[in-house]
């Protein structure tokens, strides 16, 4: 951060610009917000910190230059990563990867108890692939086409699979935000893990209640309903248990930790090669007679599949690599707000002032948990927002006695699962985007994400029994 003497008041307006240009561009545009309206917003409110700094504290415009670059350099891995989900979603479709998973899910899943199984099912995947992303990615496609065939909105589906698979992130020794936090503030990892266990679990527990209520208390689509599911998909797809050698092998490639990018990219390869073999109707259809063209166009452009049942064909219709642009733009306009708000030194102002109010354990938590939240706003990258927290609150956990494992555990908790909340996050884009749903959408039913931090300040209170002194 710079020397010079910035106030609270002053780092605080882009903020206040970002979130009435938001509050605007979600009011007016709604979901098609992603479009291009919220990257301009980004970028104006970038365009604003700049002016401030250099016109009343005498910035360099290259200090900025700098740290956009960065920034952005910051989020290549994730960019590539977003396209590579694009595609896969795209072919795992026309392969009938997904129509299958769906077709066995209308099967074997009660709709009296869909929305508790799906959290759990998601939440028990990403615990042993460690990545949330992939989790929703895959199995979360298929939910959601198993949720609409069974009379489910979007909204409460999205919230049960984003609920598990982030629970998964927050808790596998094989996620790379449950490594990042307990390594910022110095934790063992396993000895974070358990620590995370006592606000985790309480959040976890009370999700799947409020999910086993929902479940028994909602309407629910007939079987004859469901049966259309059934036939408009065994009707258009070659479903072939051959199929499931796909997800098995993508699951046994992560098991062997992999790095996540070849993983995606094999992924996509055999999902390829399954709709080369299984598919090449479907294939010589989408490429207007082509094969090649079909295979190609189901990995980076639209495909639109008729099945004879509009909310069917609206589910199989896939946008591959082309699908997830705005998203990636918006990523893009995200990470230049993120570098400018740092270089500016507007961020550091902004932490250094909820720092400063805390003085009891508690207040101290929901300081970190809050500003969790803040910075994964203004960074709009989770993995920025947890070495934030950890390098902005170490020293006053140390000054108050407490032992690394606290700290860590509430970066996780406000940081780790808040992430995916935020609509302009690069977690927020990338989910609404493969699932189809909204982040406004489904923000309300993300029980277990807003429980987490929630439970985690009203654990402080009990010093006695999870803060230990030096």
């Amino acid at each position: 951060m710079s020397d010079k003497k910035i106030p609270f008041i002053i780092a605080l307006i882009p903020l206040v610009v970002l979130v009435v240009i938001q509050g605007a561009v979600i009011y007016t545009f709604g979901a098609d917000a992603l479009e291009g309206a919220s990257q301009v917003g980004l970028l104006f409110t970038s365009a604003v910190a700049v002016l401030v700094s250099v016109c009343f504290y005498k910035f360099e415009y290259s200090l900025f230059d700098a740290a956009i670059a960065k920034s952005i350099a910051g989020v290549a891995t994730a960019i590539v990563m977003l396209m590579l989900i694009g595609s896969l979603s795209g072919v795992w479709m026309v392969s009938g990867v997904v129509p299958y998973l769906i077709n066995a899910g209308l099967h074997i899943i009660s709709p009296a108890i869909f929305l508790p199984t799906a959290c759990i099912l998601c939440a028990i995947i990403s615990v042993v692939t460690g990545s949330s992303w992939t989790t929703i990615a895959t199995i979360g496609i298929a939910l959601i086409g198993v949720g609409r065939a069974n009379g489910f909105d979007d909204g409460w589906t999205a919230g049960a699979i984003i609920s598990g698979a982030y629970f998964g992130d927050k808790m596998s020794p094989l996620s790379d935000t449950t490594v990042l936090a307990s390594s910022t503030v110095g934790t063992p990892l396993f000895e974070h893990i358990r620590y995370m266990t006592k606000t985790t679990v309480p959040s976890m527990t009370i999700t799947v209640v409020i999910f086993i209520i929902a479940s028994l208390l909602m309407p629910t689509t007939g079987a004859s309903d469901i049966n259309v599911y059934v036939d408009g998909i065994n009707s258009t797809f070659n479903i072939s248990h051959w199929l499931l050698v796909v997800p098995v092998l993508t699951g046994f490639m992560i098991y062997k930790k992999l790095p996540a990018v070849p993983v995606m990219f094999f992924a996509t390869l055999l999902g390829v090669i399954a709709a080369l073999i299984l598919q090449p109707e479907q294939l010589s259809t989408i490429g207007d007679g082509s094969i090649f063209k079909g295979a190609m166009q189901s990995v980076f452009g639209a495909t639109n599949i008729s099945t004879g049942n509009a909310e069917l064909d609206d589910l199989v219709s896939t946008g591959g690599i082309a699908g997830v642009m705005n998203t990636i733009w918006l990523i893009i306009c995200a990470m230049v707000f993120g570098g400018v708000m740092t270089a500016s030194g507007f961020l550091e102002v902004i932490m250094r002032k909820i720092v400063s109010s805390a003085k009891r354990t508690w207040t101290l938590v929901g300081a970190t948990v809050s500003s969790g939240i803040i910075l994964n706003a203004v960074t709009c990258d989770q993995y920025l927002a947890v070495i934030l927290s950890g390098s902005i609150f170490k020293e006053k956990y140390e000054a108050m006695g407490h032992k690394p494992h606290l700290l860590s555990r509430s970066i996780e908790d406000g940081t780790t699962v808040t992430s995916v909340l935020v609509p302009w996050s690069t977690c927020g884009m990338t989910q609404a985007t493969v699932l189809g749903v909204a982040t406004m959408t489904y923000l309300p039913y993300c029980f277990f994400n807003y429980l987490s931090p929630l439970v985690s300040v009203l654990m402080s209170l009990r010093v006695k029994r999870i803060v230990d002194k030096k």
